[in-house]
């Protein structure tokens, strides 16, 4: 109870903190954006990243009481405890960083976890609210990728409030106003921190930067495990989904992708490929029908060398 106590003091100091710095720099960036014309954001946008944010929160209040308890139970068998805290800090800090590549990764490529996902990636803006259009289920979900923090003596308390931490950095990525690097000693920093270009280019629908740079503050993880891709000079971005969105209302923002997995498991199928649906790759299909984004992308790789 005290741990839960501390990890909710603590979040509510960031929150409070944090909270003017986005309201500066999200008025900023309205203002400018509209001065120059280049319309970053729009009304019905922004009210639908708002709603998705306070859907998200309202459904993490509600379930981070049992999650936390059983990161908390899994936390009496952990393996050993760190008794520096500086190592215990930045070690922390690294493995959570790279525990939620890996859930990131999943929901890319899992059809199921990407039904929860989608909502982020479903605005055809790019702007610093787009930061809080959030995956509004992932809450339930979230703390079984924490379990191996807990085993490796990382207090509940703390796994929270480096989670509120690095998702502040992960917020402010999500701005088109800073370039992408060009001049040294920036572009060394790019081979260890996430970047807004590098974070544009996940959020691209572009065939060629699908499913790519999936870290939240290090750009390591995507660099090891090849899934890093630079923001390329002549091809700009086009922002949303592949297939964009026909119906933009709040409800169907939330569960239309939930709707096609159900409708494709509804066919008359075998079981197993009813499984392929659920946890192969969003685009997979059985007959070839719609395709995955290595697919595409290899279709597009065979297209340009028939051209040349």
């Amino acid at each position: 109870m005290f741990e839960s106590l501390k990890a909710f003091t603590v979040e509510q100091i960031i929150i409070i903190f944090s909270t003017p710095l986005y309201t500066v720099l999200i008025l900023g960036e309205i203002i400018l954006s509209n001065i120059q014309d280049r319309r970053f954001y729009t009304v019905k946008d922004t009210l639908t990243n708002i709603y998705l944010m306070l859907l998200n929160g309202g459904i993490d209040l509600l379930s981070r009481g049992i999650t936390w308890l059983i990161l908390a139970w899994a936390f009496q068998y952990r393996f050993f405890e760190i008794q520096n805290p500086v190592l215990y800090w930045g070690l922390l800090f690294i493995a959570e960083d790279f525990v939620f590549y890996v859930l990131h990764y999943v929901d890319h490529h899992s059809r199921f976890f990407w039904a929860a996902h989608v909502t982020h990636h479903s605005s055809e803006q790019f702007n610093l609210t787009v930061g809080f259009r959030s995956s509004v289920f992932q809450p339930l979900y979230r703390f079984i990728y924490f379990l191996p923090l807990s085993l490796f003596g990382f207090k509940v308390a703390d796994i929270a409030v480096m989670y509120s931490i690095t998702q502040i950095y992960g917020i402010l990525v999500h701005t088109s106003y800073i370039p992408k690097f060009r001049k040294m000693p920036w572009i060394l920093l790019e081979y260890v921190i996430v970047t807004p270009s590098q974070h544009r280019v996940h959020h691209a629908s572009n065939i060629e930067y699908l499913d790519k740079n999936m870290g939240m503050c290090l750009t390591i993880w995507d660099r090891m495990f090849g899934t890093f891709q630079e923001e390329i000079d002549d091809l700009p971005i086009k922002y949303g989904l592949v297939s964009p969105l026909e119906n933009r209302n709040a409800v169907n923002i939330v569960f239309h992708e939930w709707v096609k997995l159900f409708k494709d498991l509804r066919k008359p199928l075998n079981f197993t490929t009813k499984l392929k649906y659920m946890y192969k790759p969003p685009g997979w299909s059985h007959d070839g029908s719609t395709k995955t984004s290595k697919e595409l992308r290899a279709d597009l790789e065979k297209e340009k060398t028939q051209n040349t």
